[in-house]
């Protein structure tokens, strides 16, 4: 308690910002859909080891965002829209992979540690090159920043922690859901499964593209 009084951040923006996070957390996005597909086709482990890799990305945005760098990406149109379409092949490519039979649950690929940092990379890689993160950062974290309650930079790590904590916390259950589901024999379609994912990522790659336009 005392932390949230004589904190870095003012305790009244704490809980609005919870609940504005964990409603962006819960808006279906190109994270759900794929950490939902390793999960159901690999197991946990590998679903965890693609979160790690997803919470890497997210935190390097949270500090650029908190030192000023993210605001070069959007002051430089043709530097965002690299990033941007970079991102939107990326999901189409990893859709192309579950259509290949990547995440086929049928076949699901054995657990070794090279799988788990190849699993890991494709996870950090899918969120360096996500614009929405460096959006959300530039758009929503200063309105919960208050000016005149102390250094803008303490503030910007805490907010940029929590969303993070959050973001954990929401992968992880996703993971864990999906894996529960394949032990318990609920998918046993699959190619069904594939075509599945595979339309639902390119569907979110359409729909990444709709809303980080500029």
């Amino acid at each position: 308690m005392e932390f949230l009084t004589n904190g870095p951040v003012d305790p009244g923006v704490i809980l609005p910002f919870l609940a504005a996070v964990v409603l962006i957390e819960l808006t279906p996005g190109p994270n759900m859909g794929w950490l939902a597909l390793v999960s159901l086709s690999q197991g946990r482990t590998a679903g965890l080891a693609a979160v790690a890799g997803i919470t890497l990305g997210l935190t390097l945005w949270m500090l650029a965002a908190a030192f000023g760098l993210t605001e070069i990406v959007l002051a430089w149109p043709a530097l965002y829209q690299a990033v941007r379409w970079a991102g939107v092949g990326f999901l189409l490519w990893l859709a192309w992979e579950a259509w290949k039979g990547e995440g086929d649950p049928a076949r699901a690929a054995p657990e070794t540690r090279d799988r788990r940092r190849a699993l890991f990379l494709r996870g950090l890689t899918a969120n360096l090159l996500n614009p929405k993160a460096a959006l959300f950062y530039i758009a929503l974290l200063p309105g919960f920043m208050r000016p005149d309650y102390g250094p803008a930079l303490p503030q910007a790590l805490t907010l940029g922690g929590i969303h993070v904590a959050v973001s954990v916390a929401i992968h992880g259950l996703i993971v864990v859901t999906a894996a529960r589901v394949s032990r318990l024999g609920a998918v046993s379609q699959g190619a069904s499964v594939r075509a599945l994912m595979a339309g639902g990522l390119v569907l979110i790659a359409g729909w990444t593209a709709w809303e980080t336009r500029l």
